[in-house]
């Protein structure tokens, strides 16, 4: 599932992921929470980390700065 769109913005998706995401989760409570599949959780957890729009704390993932001005 992309998280990024080619122009820099983020899809719905993403948005309600890092709404949830303001106190560090790990990916099963962020999977139980929005209802999806623990593999597109992760999927989108990479893919947002690599964006610098989650920081990644041990096992928990929590928004960044920059995720915040996505939003």
């Amino acid at each position: 599932m992309a998280c990024v769109n080619p122009d820099g913005t983020i899809t719905e998706s993403a948005k309600a992921l890092l709404r949830i995401i303001e106190n560090p989760k790990t990916p099963v409570e962020i999977s139980k929470q929005l209802g999806q599949p623990l593999f597109k959780i992760r999927s989108s957890l990479r893919e947002m980390v690599s964006a610098n729009l989650v920081k990644e704390e041990g096992d928990r993932y929590k928004i960044s700065e920059k995720g915040k001005e996505k939003i």
